[in-house]
């Protein structure tokens, strides 16, 4: 059986020939947006630099409903909030997260995270996942993604200490999601954290058969799929399951119309914007 932490049921689906071929003779209303949770992907990346504290910030101003974070760990076992296995991309170091011990990674903070993005944010750090904890909660729902979790073993342990320190294993309290590709690393963290909602994240079409999505309701309550995945069946496989289905990266407002038509239940976006119009 499913967890079935369900929230918007009893909507109607329309049918669609194909994803982008038919003009959408109304767009969707502010009040409809808002049945959507709006989710601000590593922060409001499309206009600030991801998973540092500005973009997180722009997506609080902007009223999105969820920050999403990826979290890794250093050598020694700093858990710390970036998206890519190296620091190369988006910091001006090198070398491979898990390789770093967390003294280089605050020489490494020191550094410029921020500035390829843009002049004003020279200076930007990299976050650790307890310090985004501590800022946010309370503030925004937060979807936290454990990237590439097989790199760095005991990782689902430290994560769900963390939050039953602060008291998120409780739904009821704060809005928190755990979700990852590494199907048995949620696996895992749905017997950590057994009243924590969890998610699967997938870009591979294989996973989208109903057998496929039977298992993962076996365990999880989101099934998180590419856009270019979703169609009106999915959705209502994956309702018919008790789970809810949040789809990325939304990086046009084409997207995010075609998603919303599709009534996904969370659409993650590098620009909160295309999502709730106006912020």
């Amino acid at each position: 059986m499913s967890k079935k932490l369900l929230i918007g049921t009893g909507m109607a689906f329309s049918l669609l020939l194909s994803p982008f071929g038919q003009a959408f003779a109304e767009g969707p209303t502010v009040g409809e947006r808002k049945q959507v949770e709006n989710v601000a992907h590593r922060g409001a990346s499309g206009h600030a630099p991801e998973n540092t504290v500005s973009g997180y910030d722009l997506a609080v101003d902007m009223k999105a409903d969820y920050i999403e974070i990826d979290v890794q760990r250093s050598k020694d076992g700093e858990l710390v909030l970036i998206h890519d296995t190296t620091v190369d991309r988006t910091t001006n170091g090198t070398g491979k997260v898990g390789d770093l011990t967390f003294e280089q990674f605050r020489s490494l903070r020191s550094l410029d995270a921020g500035s390829w993005k843009g002049e004003q944010f020279a200076g930007e750090q990299i976050p650790t996942f307890e310090e985004i904890l501590d800022r946010y909660r309370g503030k925004i729902g937060i979807f936290i993604e454990l990237k590439a979790p097989e790199l760095y073993p005991g990782i689902e342990e430290q994560v769900a200490e963390a939050l039953k320190e602060r008291n998120l294993d409780k739904p009821q309290n704060e809005k928190i999601l755990i979700q990852s590709f590494n199907f048995e690393s949620m696996k895992k963290m749905n017997k950590l954290l057994p009243n924590v909602p969890i998610g699967v994240i997938t870009s591979n079409r294989a996973d989208t058969t109903m057998k496929a999505l039977q298992e993962f309701s076996t365990y999880a309550d989101w099934f998180n799929p590419h856009y270019g995945m979703v169609t009106d069946e999915l959705v209502n496989q994956v309702h018919s399951l008790g789970m809810q289905i949040g789809s990325w990266t939304v990086r046009s407002q084409e997207v995010a119309d075609f998603l919303f038509e599709m009534k996904v239940d969370a659409i993650v976006t590098d620009y909160p914007d295309y999502v709730d119009p106006g912020k």
